[in-house]
């Protein structure tokens, strides 16, 4: 028996051992980094361009085609040979017969097209179009789970100060209640902290509420299963000066944004398409070798038995002439695309040196606010400390305590405000810099 314990022991063991896993930010990121569905998406997009460039290098491939027909002239076309050739009258001829029958297979190979040419450059910046989207998802996917973990931070330790408040309330309506039974206290005091009692266990389930919501939603970011625990580390939430703020502003490089660099890379294919337009203008030239059997007769079998072979080689010349209007309207379509996105880049180098100044200057206040404001729970918890010790000894009243306790709530509510608003400012501060994969790594 003992033994069959011991088993059952050790194939429990695995199962204990993942319940009690708990996840950091940086375990959490980079299970998300590897479990999340949009992953799939952005591979399957870059096995997309992988499959566009051999469609493109194909075009300039060696093409072989096979064709054949079978025909049943139900009636033959007959040809007139004029009089004075070969009769004083015309005579009426037909060149066929009945069923005639034809197979050819001829291989096509482009010898110079400038158009195709300057259509194959655009394979590299496709590739680095994929490549750079994949990195934008995964910097999404960063951002996304580090909010919400921070969320979770937030509202355990608003956990922690509700439920505090609430053994505060507790106590004291312990003392109030043995107060009113002898008589020194009236009633009415004890309802009202009983009614502050009452509002702080609701907002330990409203809070209780939020943080399962947000579990949920880092689940979620994570491409973790729903259903299944996530145990969040227990630790608690640090201080904002514990979170160095990122280098001197003079080191941002716009060149870090992926969203910068994507829009490089689409004024690239926008150049090259441009040119690729104007290349039309240029000559194809062609070779192509061809090897065929034709047949002919008056009933099926002999159209085939009979069949004689033929074969050629060639080059072929295509010079369009008259395509002018066409493709000077392309061209020109193709230029103005080509001009707005390199406007936009100049814009958008502006726009992301602003957000990451406004960044960087939200960080600076949420940083100071949420050191003042922790602060300001010290001083309200002293003063609190304070009145709770008058109140006891019958030097100050019930109401004076009630709002020193609402102080300290309310500097409580000021501090988490702020706690959330410092770390989300953190991570857009990460985002605008571009080193959302480098905060990760630092973690």
């Amino acid at each position: 028996m003992s033994k069959r314990i011991i088993i059952i022991l050790f194939a429990l063991l695995p199962l204990t051992l993942a319940a009690q896993t708990t996840w950091t930010l940086k375990s959490c990121i980079e299970y998300g980094l590897k479990n999340n569905r949009s992953n799939t998406i952005y591979a399957n997009e870059k096995r997309a361009a992988d499959a566009r460039a051999k469609e493109a290098l194909a075009a300039y491939l060696p093409s072989i085609s096979l064709n054949g027909t079978v025909d049943d002239n139900l009636k033959v076309q007959e040809t007139v040979i004029p009089a004075g050739i070969f009769s004083p009258t015309d005579i009426r001829v037909a060149f066929t017969k009945k069923y005639n029958t034809n197979g050819v297979a001829q291989l096509d190979q482009t010898l110079y097209d400038k158009s195709l040419l300057t259509g194959l450059k655009a394979n590299k910046f496709n590739a680095q179009q994929a490549d750079l989207n994949q990195q934008k998802n995964d910097e999404t996917i960063i951002y996304n789970i580090s909010t919400a973990y921070y969320q979770i931070l937030v509202y355990r330790e608003q956990l922690d100060l509700l439920k505090a408040n609430l053994d505060t309330y507790r106590k004291q309506m312990e003392v109030s209640a043995l107060q009113v039974k002898k008589g020194v206290t009236l009633q009415k005091d004890l309802d009202k902290i009983t009614v502050d009692y009452n509002n702080a266990t609701s907002q330990i389930r409203v809070a209780e509420s939020n943080q399962t919501l947000a579990e949920n939603q880092l689940k979620y970011e994570m491409g973790y299963p729903i259903a299944d625990p996530l145990q969040v580390e227990s630790t608690p939430a640090a201080t904002a000066a514990d979170i160095p703020i990122l280098a001197d502003k003079n080191n941002f490089s716009v060149n870090n944004r992926t969203d910068f660099r994507l829009s490089e890379v689409n004024t690239k294919l926008l150049e090259i398409d441009e040119s690729r337009i104007k290349a039309g203008i240029f000559p194809k030239l062609t070779a192509y070798a061809r090897y065929g059997a034709i047949g002919f007769g008056d009933a099926l079998g002999p159209a085939f038995s009979s069949m004689t072979s033929y074969s050629a080689v060639g080059v072929k010349f295509n010079f369009p002439l008259f395509d002018f209007f066409r493709r000077n309207a392309q061209y020109n379509q193709a230029k103005y695309k080509r001009l707005n996105a390199q406007e936009t880049l100049k814009l958008d180098e502006g726009k992301y040196q602003l957000e990451y100044e406004n960044a960087r200057t939200k960080m600076l206040k949420e940083q100071t606010n949420t050191e003042n404001n922790r602060r300001n729970i010290e001083l309200a918890r002293s003063v609190f400390a304070t009145t709770d010790l008058q109140y006891q000894k019958g030097v100050t009243n019930l109401i004076d305590w009630l709002n020193a306790q609402n102080s300290l709530k309310e500097a409580q509510n000021n501090y988490l405000n702020s706690l959330y608003s410092f770390y989300l400012a953190k991570v857009d501060l990460e985002k605008a810099a571009g080193t959302l994969k480098t905060f990760y790594s630092a973690l």
